[in-house]
C-alpha cells in the first residue's frame, strides 16, 4: 500500500470538526461525545457551514468512508483549513472565499469529460459519484508560497473515474477546467484581472492515474465547503497547491500538454509539474522550509519541507532521469 493504514492514524483518532470549532468542549473532556457527529457529516450548532451539499451525497459520506489512509502528522484545525485557501474565482485574500462563497450553488452540477475517451459526455455529478466508494484520505498539503495544512479528505481514486470513459492510446495528459460564473464568482468580474478565466491544470497521464491522485467531494467527514472546491476538486498531495484546480466542470484527455494557469500567468515562477521540492526556490522565496497552520504572528509554526512533500517513495519514480530544477 501505498500510504501506511490505520497503524499511524485511526478514523476514531482524527479530531473532528466540532471540537476544533469549540475549544472549551474539548477542554471540558467531551471530544469523545462530538466525534460520532462530526464524522457522521452533521452540523454542529452554532456554526455556519458555507455548503450543506445534496442530500444523496451527504449519505453517500455519511454511509462512507470505507476505508482511512493516513500519516502521521497532526490534523490542522477544521476553521484553518477552511477560513484561510486560494480561490480566486472569489477574491484575491484568503478569506475571501470563505465570506464570499457562501451562496454559491453547486446543484445541480454538470461535468464534461471529453478528448482521447472512448465514451465522451457530460454527466450529472451523482452519476460521476455515486459507481465509487468513498474513502478518507490524510494528505498533507503543501502551498507553492511556503504555508501548510494536513487535512483528512473524503473522495475516490482520480484513475478509478479516468477507466470509466476508457482513454485512448492517444491519451497522454489530462486538462482541468475550473467553472466560469461571474454572477456566483465575483472574482471573474476584475476587468483588468491576472486570470484569464476559466482555471486550467494539467497532469501527465501516469501522475492521473498514480493511485495518491485523488477526487475530492468532502472533509473533515461532511460535504467539501464551497470556499474548498465544492462539489469536486482534485488533490495531488505531492504537488503545490495550485495543481489541485476546485470546482471542476470539465475533464480532457489530449494527446498534448495542456495550458496551466499559472504557468501561464507566471512560467518562470510557476512550472507545469509544480512538484514540491525544496532544492528548487520559487524566485521571490525559499521552499526550504513552510509554515505549517495553525501559526501565528508571535509563533510561527516552521518546518522543514520534505522533497515531493513527503511522497518521495511512492512517487519519485515518475520522474527518474528528469532534471527537477529544469522541470519544476
Amino acid at each position: 500500500m501505498l500510504i501506511r493504514k490505520p497503524a499511524d492514524i485511526k478514523p476514531s483518532e482524527i479530531t473532528p470538526e466540532s471540537v476544533f470549532l469549540n475549544r472549551r468542549q474539548f477542554m471540558a473532556g467531551s471530544a469523545a461525545a462530538t466525534a460520532t457527529a462530526a464524522l457522521a457529516g452533521l452540523a454542529v450548532p452554532g456554526v455556519a457551514h458555507a455548503n450543506q451539499g445534496p442530500k444523496w451525497l451527504t449519505a453517500q459520506i455519511k454511509n462512507g468512508p470505507g476505508r482511512t489512509l493516513s500519516i502521521k502528522d497532526e490534523i490542522t484545525p477544521y476553521e484553518d483549513a477552511t477560513q484561510y485557501n486560494n480561490f480566486y474565482e472569489f477574491g484575491f485574500d484568503k478569506r475571501d472565499p470563505a465570506r464570499r462563497a457562501k451562496d454559491f450553488k453547486t446543484d445541480p452540477w454538470t461535468v464534461e469529460v471529453s478528448g482521447e475517451v472512448v465514451k465522451p459526455g457530460k454527466i450529472q455529478l451523482e452519476d460521476l459519484i455515486k459507481p465509487h466508494s468513498l474513502e478518507e484520505r490524510v494528505y498533507r498539503f503543501r502551498c507553492v508560497e511556503a504555508w501548510s495544512m494536513v487535512v483528512p479528505w473524503v473522495g475516490f481514486s482520480l484513475s478509478e473515474l479516468i477507466k470509466r470513459f476508457e482513454p485512448t492510446k492517444n491519451a497522454k495528459y489530462v486538462e482541468f477546467k475550473t467553472l466560469v460564473d461571474p454572477e456566483q464568482m465575483p472574482g471573474q468580474k476584475q476587468p483588468f484581472g491576472t486570470i484569464d478565466w476559466p482555471y486550467l491544470e494539467g497532469l501527465r497521464m501516469d501522475e492521473a492515474m498514480h493511485p495518491l491522485t485523488f477526487m475530492a467531494v468532502g472533509m473533515y467527514g461532511q460535504v467539501l465547503p464551497n470556499q474548498n472546491g465544492a462539489p469536486l476538486r482534485l488533490v495531488v498531495p505531492w504537488k503545490y497547491g495550485f495543481k489541485s484546480i476546485k470546482s471542476i466542470v470539465s475533464i480532457r484527455l489530449t494527446e498534448q500538454m495542456p495550458r496551466n494557469t499559472w504557468n501561464q500567468i507566471a512560467p518562470q515562477e510557476y512550472g507545469f509539474y509544480a512538484n514540491v521540492n525544496p532544492e528548487v526556490d520559487h524566485p521571490r522565496w525559499s521552499q526550504g522550509h513552510e509554515r505549517r497552520l495553525p501559526s501565528g504572528l508571535f509563533s510561527v509554526n516552521r518546518i522543514p519541507t520534505q522533497k515531493f512533500n513527503g511522497y518521495g517513495d511512492e512517487v519519485a519514480s515518475l520522474y527518474s532521469g528528469m532534471d527537477l530544477s529544469k522541470f519544476y
